[in-house]
């Protein structure tokens, strides 16, 4: 009884486990069918299918005109399949592999002994080792074709286009920035192997055709390009070459950039052959003080905001006092004197440009700051480069008064070059500030326009009349003021120098400069903005009139002549803003004087006169005193019966020689104290200061001529010491 018992426990035990046994067999296979069935397919997939990568063509890069600038071609990879190769042959066929392809035996080995179908040996071998290959028909080795970039123009542009890498992707400039438009959808190629790890013949083969990427027309013109470089490598090859240059020309209607030039500068086809720095994109990641050509932002400012008009004349004493310290004039030590709008811009005289920002700021405070921002500085431009700097712009809030006056001649801020192009365009139009465009089109393989990059308006920063004022007033820069040196025979070109000493640790860098030259052309239609920027000028010179004016000319008259633009026949010297080309005076405030010592001012300042009633003093004059009027011009005087006071008001005498000076100063009851000799150019006490008869005037006199001058420092604390 016990023993069977026993036995059916027996059995049924036997029998429980045989079913735990199937529901554990049935259970792995449901999971491995229902949970990893896909998993574990897609492994035995990849173990049998084998696939090999098609690289699509990039898109190729063209100039405006359909010059090719950059394009993919067709090359040889060598790959190795180490499966195929017998393991007593691998080291014969590492040395012939290494000999040919002038690689390392070690490294070739190494990868004819791993355990995989693929491995790359040389990416984008040389066409003569290609050759040598196909004739040794070596075990195992592959030659797999793929495209590589390649720049025909070599260094033309090299620094705005970049270069693609190994594997076709974009590094650097416009690759690196138009990557995505550029690349292309890469193909492939399957194959089904058996477990051998050979091919199986007629079985699936499967040909995935890449997508070849999107051309790009960039804006710029090969033929402007190449003018901008050949007077760069002249510079560069030079006997005093810089440490760097660049040129930027754009289209102020359009935005469109025409040129893009860096010096120093490389080939994209052999990159790695170069140091960094001289594939460096400075027109947009480099920022610097831009002295002087900043000038034409505050010229603009002050007569949009209604502060000051072509009518003020300013005072030049040399310097100008900002809290404890001054500002100097280039020439502080012959002052310009009196002087009118137009001329403070000729001369480029940085206190009458402190005093234009004063007046600025007390028309309405925070102005200057707003004309600064809505002319686009201190922030990206929006051309889509990868690198472009905002510039550097003190905060508004922290800003003091020396700051805001020194950027008022391009110190305390920083631009970047595009910026500067930009914002100088937007004068150059009209008023209307441009996204800058460096895109042109963009097309698909067929010619088909996939993309079209229109002129972009970004906000209007002055009116048109004060636009056409300042480009006027440019051109007397260059027909008769510091930016001589950029003038083109029969062209009316206009712009402004610059000279900035670079910021370094403690203050500025002695004898550290960046010259530049902004110019705009024709002023009366203009077609080009230009921008030359010398990154410390080597020899004696470094003003921006003197090295980089010069280096403007021929790439603007070349420029000119390629586009077309009719030569100007009428000479420029006639048709300008400039007071004293157009022979004005200014006329003397004789209040208060008899009708005899009034006549006998006015006469020897070059005007007629009127007298009318019939007192003894002046009383009312028409003109208004000070007021600018051409030589020859009939004073209306107003007599009156008795004087105000026993004061008068002291006279502009800049430009008068000794004599001239002598008899207006004694007709008017004054002293005359003189030093020098020649024509007077500092005066004290200043135009328009009321003193009393019998008073002294000291009045300088000199005749030096303009390239003597050599600028140092502008600004000083009032003790004499730099800042």
């Amino acid at each position: 009884m016990r023993s069977s018992f026993l036995a059916r426990r027996n059995v049924i035990g036997v029998f429980v486990f045989l079913i735990l046994i199937f529901v554990v067999v049935i259970g792995g296979l449901a999971y491995r069918t229902l949970v990893q069935g896909a998993e574990l397919q897609e492994k035995a997939e990849n173990t049998r299918m084998r696939s090999v990568t098609v690289a699509a063509n990039r898109g190729t890069i063209y100039d405006r005109t359909g010059a090719v600038l950059a394009v993919s071609v067709s090359t040889d990879s060598v790959a190795v399949n180490p499966g195929d190769i017998d393991e007593d042959e691998r080291p014969e066929v590492a040395e012939k592999l290494s000999s040919i392809l002038d690689m390392d035996y070690d490294t070739v080995y190494q990868r004819l002994t791993k355990n995989s179908y693929f491995e790359w040996v040389k990416r984008k071998a040389d066409f003569d080792a290609v050759d040598a290959l196909e004739e040794s028909d070596l075990p195992g080795v592959m030659l797999i074709e793929e495209t590589q970039r390649y720049y025909p123009k070599v260094t033309l542009a090299a620094n705005l286009l970049g270069f693609a890498g190994i594997d076709n992707q974009g590094l650097e400039g416009i690759e690196y920035s138009y990557d995505e438009i550029l690349k292309g959808v890469d193909g492939s190629i399957v194959t089904e192997y058996d477990s051998k790890n050979n091919i199986i013949q007629q079985a699936i083969q499967e040909y995935n055709q890449p997508k070849d990427g999107y051309n790009i027309y960039l804006t710029i013109d090969e033929n402007i390009q190449y003018f901008a470089e050949r007077e760069l490598d002249t510079l560069m090859n030079s006997e005093t070459p810089p440490k760097a240059a660049a040129v930027l020309a754009m289209d102020p209607q359009t935005g469109e950039i025409l040129a893009w030039a860096n010096r120093p500068t490389y080939d994209p086809n052999n990159y790695q052959n170069y140091d960094a720095s001289h594939r460096r994109n400075m027109l947009i990641t480099d920022t610097y003080e831009p002295g002087s050509t900043f000038k034409i932002i505050t010229a603009s400012a002050a007569l949009d905001s209604g502060a000051v008009s072509v009518n003020n004349r300013f005072y030049d004493s040399g310097s100008i006092q900002v809290g404890s310290h001054r500002i100097k004039c280039w020439r502080h030590y012959r002052p310009h004197g009196s002087q009118s709008f137009a001329e403070i811009i000729q001369n480029s005289c940085n206190p009458c440009f402190v005093e234009l920002q004063q007046k600025i700021e007390a028309h309405k405070p925070g102005t200057f700051y707003q004309y600064i921002h809505a002319f686009g500085f201190g922030d990206v431009t929006g051309l889509g480069l990868q690198g472009e700097a905002k510039g550097i712009l003190i905060d508004e809030k922290k800003a003091s008064k020396l700051d805001m006056a020194t950027m008022s001649i391009g110190q305390s801020i920083a631009v970047t070059p595009l910026q500067l192009v930009t914002a100088v365009s937007a004068v150059a139009n009209g008023g209307m500030l441009l996204q800058p465009q460096i895109i042109y089109q963009v097309t698909d393989n067929e010619g088909n326009v996939v993309q079209n990059f229109e002129r972009k308006e970004v906000r209007r920063v002055i009116s048109e009349d004060v636009a056409d004022t300042v480009c006027r007033m440019l051109e007397s820069v260059v027909s008769n003021g510091t930016g001589s040196k950029a003038y083109v025979a029969g062209y009316r070109v206009g712009g402004k120098s610059g000279t900035a000493q670079k910021p370094g640790v403690g203050g500025y860098q002695e004898g550290k400069y960046i010259a530049s030259f902004c110019a705009v052309a024709p002023v009366d239609d203009p077609r080009v903005v230009m921008l030359v920027m010398i990154d410390e000028p080597g020899g004696d010179l470094y003003q921006g009139g003197q090295v980089a004016a010069p280096l403007l000319q021929p790439i603007m008259a070349d420029t000119l002549r390629y586009l077309g633009v009719v030569s100007q026949v009428t000479d420029i010297k006639t048709d300008k803003i400039d007071i004293k080309a157009e022979q004005m005076v200014s006329v003397p405030d004789v209040a208060n004087l008899t009708a005899e010592e009034a006549k006998k001012v006015i006469s020897v300042a070059g005007l007629k006169y009127e007298l009318g009633g019939t007192g003894v003093y002046i009383g009312k004059q028409t003109p208004a005193a000070f007021s600018q009027v051409p030589v020859g011009t009939k004073v209306l005087l107003d007599t009156v019966q008795s004087s105000d006071g026993d004061t008068v008001v002291v006279p502009d005498l800049t430009g008068k020689y000794v004599r001239e000076v002598a008899e207006i100063l004694n007709a008017m009851g004054l002293k005359v104290k003189t030093s020098g000799s020649g024509t007077a150019y500092q005066q004290y006490p200043i135009p328009g200061t009321k003193v009393k008869r019998g008073d002294v005037v000291d009045v300088a006199f000199q005749s030096i001529d303009e390239s003597e001058v050599t600028p140092g420092n502008i600004v000083e604390a009032l003790d004499g010491s730099g800042q």
